[in-house]
Order: C-alpha cells, then structure tokens, then sequence
C-alpha cells in the first residue's frame, strides 16, 4: 500500500508534536505489508480502524493513534492508494466539523 504524499502526514503530525513517533509508528506497520484487498485485511493489522461516510458520500478510513489522535485517510483499495486528509487530536475529532468539509 503506498502513502501519497507522505511529507504530508508529517507535516500534519509536525503540528502536533506530541503525534510524531505514533505516526511514524503507524506508517511503519501500514507500509509493512505491499498489499491490503479491503476492510478486513486492514483490520488484522488495524483492529480499531474505522470506517466513516462524510457529507460529500464518500468513505473514509479513520486510524486511532495513541488514542489521543485520530488520522482520516482516503483508501484506494483498487489501486493500493491512500491519501492522508487530516489529523486530528481526539477532542477536535469528536467535533465533527471534519465530515463537513470532505
């Protein structure tokens, strides 16, 4: 599975600084294996990943980091792509304003 844009999720991670190693950590185990077919390969290595629809009907894919952030990706199952949309720490998560702009 490939990360597009990677400079992205550290750049999001930068401005939570407490966020960085969870990160780096997630990219890690996300990257390990080349190929994720759907949903459920991802849960073997994600247990607590979520999926979410947002105003605009589409899927995203929520990532729980250290349980104090939540990382929002757009998954390309068909073409092995995810995009990183936001990072959220869990309060702003919980607001929900993030479904509303994707």
């Amino acid at each position: 599975m490939r990360i597009i844009k990677n400079s992205r999720l550290m750049k999001l991670a930068a401005i939570h600084p407490a966020c960085v190693p969870s990160a780096k950590h997630w990219k890690k185990i996300f990257t390990d294996k080349p190929d994720i077919a759907n949903l459920i390969e991802l849960r073997q290595r994600f247990p607590h990943a979520d999926q979410v629809v947002v105003k605009s009907k589409n899927i995203v894919t929520v990532f729980n980091l250290a349980n104090k952030h939540r990382l929002i990706t757009a998954i390309h199952y068909d073409c092995q792509a995810t995009y990183i949309l936001r990072l959220l720490t869990h309060a702003e998560y919980s607001k929900d304003n993030w479904k509303n702009e994707l």
